[in-house]
């Protein structure tokens, strides 16, 4: 099946790499046109201009977005307007880890976890959704985690942060549904994922990223670390019409550490 997403106008945050540019390019071939925002805007505007090598000019945009700034998001979802003539698709996508235990975890890194994981999820819903409202029916997809269900003695400030984006995005999904509007609001919940995330953790523990490759893929029932395709699917499903009927839900794309 193709053209899954065919029509829809979707706006990524952190689409420079890593899971968010794999988002992009599985809606765009599905026959979306897409604009890929990240702070690193070189990085944006390099994936925009290979979607729209292969795919044709006008299927990708991109900006610069700093997730955490206001101004920036009205900025962002006026250019959505401009130069793809609406929104229908929000996806939440940029993130950070943060480091620390609860004794370790400084008060400086708590804040700049949730201003970047959860202020940003609180803003783009916030802008998004008066330009949403005119490009029915809507989809917003927020990238949490699986960290965001399951706790962890070693991350408190990802664990909350991310367990924050669970809620608002069921919060936003009532919200939707009481105003009688067709937007919907899931988020995804993916587990360890090959990413360049991956790469500086393998560089922090000083082994070979084969080695921690394999150690985290023990952890996960099915054996293997996920790739980024793997969240990508989930977010096609999400933005396409195919789940019209799914709303203020979790998609758990974790190799079944969940089920355990």
């Amino acid at each position: 099946m193709t053209g899954r997403v065919a029509g829809k106008k979707a706006l990524i945050t952190g689409a420079a790499q890593g899971l968010g540019a794999a988002q992009a390019w599985m809606l765009a071939r599905e026959g979306a046109q897409v604009l890929l925002a990240d702070i690193n805007a070189v990085g944006a505007a390099a994936q925009a201009a290979a979607i729209n090598a292969e795919l044709g000019a006008g299927t990708a945009f991109s900006a610069a977005l700093d997730v955490t700034q206001e101004d920036q998001w009205i900025d962002v979802v006026d250019y959505a307007s401009e130069a793809m003539g609406g929104l229908s698709v929000l996806v939440n996508n940029a993130g950070v880890g943060v480091r620390g235990n609860i004794e370790t975890c400084t008060l400086a890194e708590w804040h700049r976890g949730f201003a970047i994981n959860v202020d940003s999820v609180f803003l783009g819903c916030q802008k998004a959704l008066p330009l949403m409202r005119d490009h029915q029916p809507g989809s917003i997809i927020n990238i949490s985690s699986i960290a965001g269900l399951i706790a962890s003695d070693t991350m408190p400030g990802y664990n909350a942060s991310k367990a924050a984006v669970w809620m608002l995005s069921k919060s936003v999904a009532l919200y939707c549904a009481k105003m009688g509007w067709d937007i919907r609001s899931n988020s995804v919940h993916p587990t360890f994922v090959d990413t360049p995330i991956l790469d500086g953790i393998a560089a922090s523990s000083g082994h070979p990223k084969d080695v921690v490759m394999s150690k985290l893929a023990r952890q996960i029932p099915l054996k293997r670390v996920g790739v980024p395709d793997d969240i990508a699917n989930g977010v096609l499903y999400l933005a396409s019409d195919e789940s019209r009927f799914m709303t203020g839900a979790e998609l758990k794309l974790d190799g079944g550490i969940s089920a355990m």
